[in-house]
């Protein structure tokens, strides 16, 4: 066990973590230089696309070090998106050490910060380094002395490397040995090996990812999942280099999986602890947290009949990601389909993506909502996540919403455009801190429904991108919040309800309104489209009727032979109204989303 080493890479997003995965892997001669792509861990085309790390994905180097000795070292690839910091919380579990990569051009961000201190919590030895310092514009002096200022570490000890050149990436191996320690365990008691990450696989059913902290686990033991009490034989054992490679056993301080053959992820969580059957340890391995959905969204599909393929595409993500939630909802505009939760909107245009991609199903999803806490007159309390769901109005004592505690870093110059954006949008300024010359830490409560639908492209675009964000759940607060209904015809269309701010209804029913008036076509007969809120209606507009021009062949003449043709078809207008129904486009439910921006 001496000469094992776990340990993973942290950095806020596009710093440089797959870059250098990938040179460690050239250096140990894991992967050879020929089969290289770039980001070899990162195996989704989506992640290709985006160059970011979606997955946590786990591999095995052996490096001869310089005194003679093989080591093997467990690198675990984490993601760096805010998004997905549940992937990175279980990635350090399972590790004794962390490198801490710092962009020497960009300098510590804020995801930096928030995973960071994740690693500190979880009592892991940080390795910081300096990446690219090939680039003109580096400035790794000052990262350097941000770094040795926030870890208290000397700035001259810090390693300075360039990943995409593989400068001094020889000495990240060193100061792996020599800094993180090895794992600790003991071989001879009974098996415990913690779940880290699981994905499916069609032919040997689920396959988790373990680290193994205790005893010893070989192809022929009977296994068991200690939260489910599901017991069954391993199809196979092995380790990731990076490809799966079968391997006879696996003892205390490995990581490696356990291909289980079983059908449903439920019967495998992320975060469980695998024992012997037959010689099973005293208690389960502490577990995580498990991750709470932030942002609800339905998803319907475009057409009815797909909508078991639907739930097929659903079960199957939910395999390798366990932070995704989803139940079946009816809608009366848009059918069968699901509510899911998700951990923030990237993590839902990425499901949104892969649904599309990876099961080429078209599917449609409503605006995203956030869950309220509402207290009823008879004291008790009930969590919405959707604005259909709320209670008659009279029932009600309060509503309160999730607020979130948020950390932006940025460039000083940037202070008032930020201050502005956060105080618009019912942000409370809570104070500041320089962590570095030059940039500012600014903190805020703000309700989670503001910031969930583009917020963040909003910073961006207003600091010119150099404005980082993290943000925690804080608690959640009465508001003055009443539900914003859409009737046409006289009808509520259910997938248009939201849930606003009393001060803001009338700006945003009026606004709703103006654009569907755009987007519903012209029927043979008078649309009414109306907001209603707080019981009465606010706002109204109606989409004017396709005319035939009955009085063609009336020229000259009686008026009364006129009037008398004009009542004719009103009349027939009247009955249409009454049994004509209006088909609302997509669009519609799009146009929502888009209100926020404009």
């Amino acid at each position: 066990m001496n000469h094992i080493r776990n340990f993973c890479i942290i950095a806020h997003v596009d710093h440089g973590k797959s870059t250098l995965a990938d040179r460690l892997l050239h250096l140990t001669g894991a992967v050879p230089e020929r089969d290289t792509t770039e980001q070899i861990l990162d195996s989704m085309d989506l992640e290709r696309e985006k160059g970011v790390t979606i997955k946590a994905s786990a591999v095995r180097m052996n490096y001869l070090a310089p005194d003679g000795q093989t080591y093997e070292l467990n690198l675990i690839d984490t993601p760096g998106h805010v998004d997905f910091g549940y992937e990175v919380s279980r990635a350090l579990a399972a590790c004794e050490g962390a490198i801490l990569v710092v962009d020497a051009t960009q300098g510590i961000e804020a995801q930096t910060l928030a995973n960071l201190y994740q690693a500190l919590e979880a009592d892991l030895t940080i390795l910081p380094v300096i990446n690219k310092i090939d680039l003109p514009t580096a400035r790794p002096d000052e990262v350097a002395e941000d770094i040795s200022s926030l870890l208290g570490v000397a700035p001259e000890s810090i390693l300075r490397i360039s990943a995409k050149e593989g400068t001094n990436v020889e000495a990240v191996l060193q100061a792996i040995i020599e800094q993180f320690p090895p794992p600790k365990g003991d071989p001879e008691a009974p098996l415990r090996a913690l779940v880290f990450d699981s994905h499916y696989d069609s032919y040997k059913g689920v396959v988790t990812y373990v680290r193994v902290m205790d005893g010893r686990l070989s192809v022929n033991d009977d296994i068991r999942m200690m939260s489910t009490g599901v017991a069954v034989k391993p199809v196979e054992v092995g380790v990731f280099t990076p490809t799966m490679k079968p391997v006879e056993a696996l003892s205390a301080g490995e990581v490696g999986y356990i291909a289980t053959g079983l059908k449903s992820v439920h019967d495998a969580r992320v975060g469980d602890t695998i024992t012997n059957a037959l010689r099973p340890a005293a208690e389960p391995l502490p577990g995580y947290r498990h991750p709470k959905p932030m942002v609800f969204a339905g998803i319907y599909p475009s057409e009815a009949d797909d909508y078991p393929d639907l739930r097929e595409a659903l079960e199957k993500l939910q395999l390798n990601d366990a932070s995704l939630t989803f139940e079946p909802e009816t809608s009366q505009a848009l059918g069968y389909g699901f509510r899911a939760g998700f951990l923030g909107l990237f993590h839902m245009e990425i499901i949104q993506e892969r649904i599309e991609r990876e099961y080429d199903l078209d599917v449609v999803f409503t605006a995203p909502t956030v869950a309220y806490e509402v207290l009823l007159r008879d004291g008790t309390t009930r969590i919405v996540d959707t604005p259909a769901d709320l209670p008659d109005e009279g029932e009600i004592e309060e509503i309160r919403e999730p607020w979130m505690n948020i950390e932006i870093i940025s460039p000083t110059e940037f202070y008032g455009p930020i201050m502005d954006l956060v105080t618009k949008r019912r942000g409370i300024f809570k104070g500041s801190q320089y962590p570095a010359p030059h940039r500012v830490q600014l903190n805020f409560e703000i309700p989670l429904s503001e910031i969930i639908v583009d917020f963040f492209d909003e910073l961006k675009s207003r600091t010119r991108g150099y404005a980082s964000m993290d943000y925690q759940f804080l608690e959640y607060r009465p508001e003055k919040l009443q539900k914003l209904e859409i009737l046409v015809n006289g009808e509520p269309v259910d997938a248009l309800a939201t849930i606003v701010h009393s001060k803001d209804a009338y700006h945003k029913g009026q606004r709703m309104i103006t654009k569907l008036k755009e987007l519903i076509p012209r029927q043979l007969f008078e649309v009414a489209i109306q907001a209603a809120s707080g019981g009465r209606i606010i706002s109204r507009a109606n989409v004017k009727p396709l005319r035939k021009d009955v009085l063609a062949k009336c020229y000259g003449g009686d008026i009364t032979r006129k009037k008398k043709l004009l009542e004719k078809q009103k009349k027939g207008k009247k009955r249409m109204k009454m049994i004509g129904n209006v088909e609302i486009p997509q669009e519609a439910f799009m146009a929502v989303l888009r209100l926020e921006e404009e």
